[in-house]
């Protein structure tokens, strides 16, 4: 065993000796009863709960080299997601682990693996939702310790890392919920936008992740109301982090459409709030779907299917032509035990993107087998790579003149 394996043990280890309890409050009720599930993760996770985790002090007053977004995305590469993690929506720090099939808590030996696999973007999906301790949204300083922590394992990689709002179940875009909404946006997104005003352009901040009407028929497809209305939940975002002080004025922030949707009418209804050139697309896009998402799908690759080209092609229409850079912030392909069609796969969609310059960000949610949705990519216990043959076509494609792939 190296030494990076028993470094990341005792980390674990050490972390999951130390116990807290979370603060009951009024918000906390209402999201569990919003969602019920949340109430089992939430006995489920009490058991490894934890205290107020050190962070390093570091990155509080990095000098930022101001830059456009569409020059900071052209230096992006591809990307990688630690998915169901801090995105999973349980209380206290034990929540980081209660979605993973192997309770494995994150530490800097698995980002350390990063850059050498062909990723310099580092996406963080963190739920804040259940980790809001009272009735002004203030959000449980332990927790934002913790993501801090993580965030810096990315920074001192040299790498760009996303940081967003992820599984935020308080959210619904109608009339009737906006203006409470947008009243906790300001408010979760002002202490994040606070705790990380002293970090430099390597550091970009997403507003909402998948915005959408959770539980009703048009949850995937939206409305022209729920779309107006997203729209105004990123004016509000931006707003927020642009008077937030600090380097966060000239901060790369990245806008999402309804639900992130790659449909066409979604995109383009997306209204980029009044700003200057910091301002990304974010789009999530798992094609073809049948081979790429569906369970009971495909596990044959077919190169002549048009969902990849015609994918790129729209939001170079869109958004690319016009000087608005894009980053795809969520894809992959499934493990169905057909390696040899997914690294087909990725070998079209990265060529695809890199034509227009569109950094990809693969998300991993260390799940491999079973019959679930199975893109894991790190064994984040061995620290290995459970699929070489795709972590090359990365490496390929990091090392690819975007102008030249065809």
């Amino acid at each position: 065993m190296n030494s990076k394996k028993i470094g990341a043990m005792i980390a674990a280890a050490v972390l999951s000796l130390i116990v807290m309890t979370p603060a009951a409050t009024r918000k906390i009720v209402q999201r569990q009863t919003r969602n019920s599930s949340t109430a089992v993760e939430n006995s489920a996770a009490d058991e490894s709960e934890t205290e107020n985790v050190p962070v390093s002090q570091t990155h509080t007053n990095d000098t930022m080299t101001v830059t456009s977004a569409k020059d900071l995305v052209a230096k992006m590469t591809n990307g990688w997601n630690l998915g169901n993690t801090m995105d999973a929506t349980a209380q206290g720090l034990g929540s980081e682990v209660s979605w993973l099939p192997l309770k494995v808590t994150t530490n800097k030996y698995m980002i350390d693996m990063l850059p050498e696999a062909g990723f310099n973007v580092l996406r963080i999906p963190v739920s804040w939702g259940n980790h809001i301790i009272d009735d002004k949204y203030t959000s449980d300083p332990a927790w934002m310790d913790r993501v801090q922590e993580i965030v810096n394992y990315g920074i001192d990689n040299g790498l760009y890392v996303i940081l967003n709002t992820h599984h935020e179940e308080w959210y619904m875009p109608k009339p009737s919920e906006k203006d409470g909404d947008i009243e906790e946006i300001k408010a979760v997104w002002a202490q994040i936008a606070d705790r990380f005003k002293g970090y430099d352009e390597h550091l970009i901040f997403e507003g909402l992740n998948e915005p959408r009407l959770r539980g009703e028929g048009a949850e995937w497809t939206g409305t022209s109301e729920a779309r107006e209305i997203i729209n105004e939940y990123e004016k509000a975002f931006v707003e927020t982090v642009r008077a937030s002080g600090g380097n966060n004025g000239d901060r790369c922030l990245m806008i999402t459409g309804y639900a992130a949707s790659s449909a066409y009418n979604n995109l383009s209804a997306i209204e980029l709030p009044e700003d200057s050139d910091k301002l990304i697309i974010s789009v999530h896009a798992y094609l073809p779907y049948s081979f790429a998402l569906d369970t009971k799908g495909t596990d044959k690759y077919d190169p002549e299917d048009t969902a990849i080209p015609e994918l790129f092609e729209h939001l170079n229409e869109l958004f690319i032509s016009k000087g608005i850079p894009v980053i795809v912030g969520e894809f992959g392909t499934m493990n169905k035990e057909n390696t040899e069609d997914r690294v087909k796969c990725l070998e079209d969609y990265l060529a695809a993107a890199a034509k227009y310059d569109i950094p990809c960000v693969w998300w991993d949610n260390y799940a491999r087998i079973g019959n679930g949705e199975n893109f894991g990519l790190m064994n984040r216990a061995d620290l290995e790579w459970y699929f070489p043959d795709l972590i090359e076509t990365f490496k390929t494609y990091a090392e690819k003149d975007p102008a030249s792939a065809e």
